[in-house]
């Protein structure tokens, strides 16, 4: 009885820990990257923008 119990009370805790730490770190560290990859892209084309403009003249 006591092992059915503590099995209960291991998989709440481990529930608890995913949805209040492990995925909110998950979508943060996402939300970062998505923001960096938006300033990449738009540096890039900067950079191919200004390339080809000074090399048309």
């Amino acid at each position: 009885m006591s092992r059915v119990v503590m099995l209960v009370l291991g998989a709440l805790l481990g529930l608890f820990v995913l949805f209040n730490f492990v995925l909110p770190m998950i979508m943060g560290l996402l939300k970062v990257a998505l923001i960096i990859g938006v300033v990449a892209l738009l540096v890039f084309i900067a950079v191919t923008l200004v390339g080809k403009s000074s090399s048309s003249r």
